[in-house]
């Protein structure tokens, strides 16, 4: 039942001024005023059972006389309250009320202004790039910041935010200790934070990349040729993997290989030297042993394939390197030895005939002197 405020002794002891008294006896004409004087003013809360005017109803008890009631003590429910009080409190909880909301409102819309004050002169990171070469992955961005800094934070579908590059001005962050799972997917949120914010708790403006998972977008590195040669019609080649900055637990670097198991595969292309024709091979382990023409050169290189993606499927290609089963001075040393050749011979041709032509010429004139030098003695 709802609280009652009394303010009469009639109001609290339920019944009207001059009303009915004690059974059996007649109402005076006129209220008593001992009695309207001895019932205080109250706040008193009914229940459910007997109605408040029978609870408080004073009683006379058998043998006074009549017009002569006793007044029992009244028993309110509910602490004593003053009406006045009690009116105050009733209408000015609601408007206070009423009042927060927009107190509040209007107090988060100035702290807004004050935060987007602060932060009109920063600039959020633009261009967020991933480049990522067997598993080493760097994250690029612009522009340079002036008077603002940069903080990359890693998070993981499934790991904890990682933070890098702390309060750095570069544009650009080595991010691969945080992408230790290479099968997880990452995005990267590169914060622009002003020094004057750095021991405020209000998350600064960032920028967010775009979706990155190791396993699908790094790239496969160029395979390193140990060892190849050619014998007969078998050209065989030797590579090794290239390494991953990952580590095994005893500190030695994981390989491509050891990282894709049997979803990396190597392709080897070969052709004959001073030919454009090529033919390739493919292998999952780390040699190559094709058939060729006896006899005859070979170039090729190697290349690593990951066939189960839709993207980055090639990797980078080996150097090339050519075979040297027999070759002449001029496949060796190219034109210019050819040209040396041609010189010297000419040379050696142009003396052959120079030489005895000279030397014929000098023989004759050597004779011819000597006849003249006789007859000269002669006529003496």
């Amino acid at each position: 039942m709802p609280r009652c405020a009394l303010t009469s002794s009639s109001a609290c002891a339920g019944g009207r001024r001059g009303g009915a008294g004690p059974a059996g006896h007649a109402s005076p004409s006129a209220p008593l005023p001992s009695l309207s004087s001895k019932i205080p003013r109250c706040v008193c809360s009914t229940r459910r059972g007997p109605s408040a005017s029978a609870a408080l109803r004073p009683l006379a008890p058998a043998g006074r006389p009549r017009g002569e009631a006793s007044v029992p003590p009244l028993r309110c429910p509910a602490p004593y309250m003053p009406a006045a009080a009690a009116r105050h409190s009733s209408l000015g909880a609601p408007r206070m009320l009423r009042a927060a909301p927009r107190q509040a409102l209007l107090l988060s819309a100035l702290l807004w202004r004050l935060a987007a004050a602060g932060n009109v002169n920063i600039t959020t990171a633009v261009n967020i790039t991933w480049s990522s070469i067997n598993f080493k992955t760097i994250l690029q961005w612009q522009p340079k910041p002036s008077d603002y800094f940069y903080t990359v934070e890693i998070h993981g579908q499934t790991s904890d935010v990682k933070r890098k590059c702390i309060l750095t001005s570069e544009t650009e962050c080595d991010v691969t200790d945080a992408l230790r799972d290479a099968k997880e997917t990452y995005t990267a949120h590169i914060l622009s934070v002003k020094p004057a914010q750095m021991d405020d708790f209000e998350e600064p403006p960032f920028a967010v990349s775009e979706k990155f998972t190791p396993y699908s977008h790094t790239i496969i590195g160029k395979p390193e040729i140990k060892d190849y040669s050619q014998k007969g019609s078998k050209l065989n080649v030797v590579f090794k993997d290239p390494l991953t900055p990952y580590r095994f637990p005893n500190g030695s670097f994981q390989s491509i290989q050891d990282i894709f198991q049997h979803d990396l595969e190597y392709k080897l292309y070969y052709w004959k030297d001073q030919s454009s024709g090529k033919k390739d091979v493919t292998t999952k382990s780390h040699n190559f042993e094709v058939n060729v023409d006896g006899g005859k050169n070979y170039c090729f290189y190697v290349q690593g394939i990951i066939p189960s993606r839709r993207e980055n499927r090639n990797g980078q290609e080996s150097m090339v390197l050519c075979t040297s089963v027999g070759r002449n001075i001029l496949d060796e040393y190219g034109t210019e030895v050819f040209i040396i050749v041609a010189v010297i011979a000419v040379a050696v041709i142009t003396l052959a005939i120079v030489l005895p032509v000279v030397l014929c010429k000098r023989k004759k004139a050597k004779k011819a002197r000597a006849v003249r030098e006789k007859e000269l003695l002669n006529s003496v």
